[in-house]
């Protein structure tokens, strides 16, 4: 079987640097972190009292205000960039054919904002629950409406993998083109799980940085004094499309996605394997689904989150993947400056990376002060500033607890 070329035509995010593609990238480019000491709840009680938050998103800008209540977070950020994909991808949605037209979304938890509050009124004020709870909490239904907005009844589900859940909806979007089975896809994930539950339940497992006398330095990848990743939140959206389809209308391409790898730690619930077997293993399996070599790679967007053990399981793994040729490539963690937005990382680091690509640009991984003696050093990690750098080949990381790994390659256009 001869499988179909997949590119890139449409982007979309709100996520803490910005609300937009191009605010996006610019904070990328220019090391902005987006931590911040939490806004919209009272956290004195908390351990950690600072995370990546949205900031002046108003969803209004997507839906009516009426109909904002019927939603999630997790879900008015996902019309939000894909409203942006769609738009900016030029689709005539009119004479689209929308059986050919589908969604597959990422999400690691879905609405747990939701969750939290219907639990709580349920507990302290009410003794019933809304009649939109269930549809508002559960995990597809931003894949779901996406669809509904759009008309688009193609395939249509929402991949559930913690941290890697983005990725593997990629992956699946991809696959489906390059087999022939669809068109076009709006693919990505997000999340919003910024509450109480949220940072209390991260906290408990001390997951969380607690770096609360200085949150934009607190997401440090890589850093001897790490200690823990930083809470963000947001969404990002992609337009994945076959390349004949997108030619003949006459589409802006941003990008191609070539490969796409799926492997288990099979090791603990939580940790990360040690030797960063699993996370080698994916890298492998993306090149051999890409056809490349490891010697075609020039950047690698990093899981990166700033935690104790996945810092050093992972480039563990890239030397375990690259050999001598870890030494030339590209990394850096975009993590240390969006934060981490669990279901939604895979996406918005996705973009990262096709934008990479498009400008010889390798965005930094920043808040790099002291190195830590267990990760080589000779590995170039792009620390504390961005550097111009031409690039065919670009590869994504995202791990995710219960061991779930994925990579995505992308190659420029």
């Amino acid at each position: 079987m001869e499988f179909k070329r997949v590119v890139i035509t449409g982007l979309g995010t709100v996520n803490p640097l910005g609300n937009s593609v191009q605010e996006f990238w610019e904070g990328l480019k220019n090391g902005v972190s987006g931590a911040a000491p939490v806004s919209r709840m009272d956290v004195d009680l908390h351990k950690t009292r600072f995370a990546c938050e949205l900031k002046n998103f108003d969803p209004t800008d997507y839906v009516e205000k009426k109909e904002v209540r019927k939603h999630d977070p997790y879900t008015l950020y996902a019309f939000a960039s894909s409203q942006q994909a769609i738009d900016d991808s030029g689709l005539d949605l009119e004479t689209l054919n929308k059986d050919r037209a589908g969604v597959i979304w990422g999400a690691g938890i879905g609405g747990l904002q939701t969750f939290y509050e219907e639990v709580r009124a349920y507990n302290l004020e009410r003794p019933k629950f809304n009649p939109f709870f269930i549809p508002k909490m559960i995990a597809n239904i931003a894949g779901g409406l996406v669809s509904i907005r759009f008309g688009f009844r193609g395939p249509n589900f929402t991949t559930v993998s913690a941290c890697a859940s983005a990725s593997h909806a990629m992956i699946e979007a991809f696959n489906y083109i390059r087999m022939g089975k669809a068109d076009l896809f709006i693919t990505g994930g997000s999340e919003a799980a910024i509450n109480d539950a949220g940072l209390c339940g991260f906290n408990s497992m001390r997951a969380l940085s607690t770096r609360n006398d200085d949150p934009t330095t607190a997401s440090r990848p890589f850093d001897k004094d790490r200690d823990g990743f930083v809470m963000g939140e947001g969404s990002g959206a992609l337009i994945f499309e076959e390349y004949e389809h997108a030619k003949a209308r006459g589409a802006k391409i941003y990008g191609e996605i070539v490969g796409g790898g799926m492997s288990a730690d099979a090791y603990h619930m939580t940790a990360p394997d040690p030797e960063g077997r699993g996370a080698s293993l994916v890298m492998n399996w993306a090149l051999e689904d890409a056809g490349i070599q490891p010697e075609n790679i020039d950047y690698i967007n990093v899981h990166g989150t700033s935690t104790p053990l996945g810092d050093i399981a992972e480039p563990k793994a890239i030397q375990k993947c690259f050999g001598d040729h870890a030494y030339k490539l590209s990394i850096s963690s975009t993590k240390s400056m969006t934060g981490h937005l669990l279901g939604a990382a895979g996406a918005i680091e996705g973009i990262a990376s096709i934008l990479a690509l498009r400008d010889g640009i390798v965005p930094p991984t920043i808040n790099h002060f002291t190195d830590d003696p267990e990760i080589d050093s000779r590995l170039d990690f792009t620390f504390n500033k961005a550097k111009e750098r031409e690039m065919t080949y670009a590869l994504s990381n995202t791990f995710g607890f219960g061991g779930h790994n994925a990579t995505v390659i992308f190659k420029k256009y």
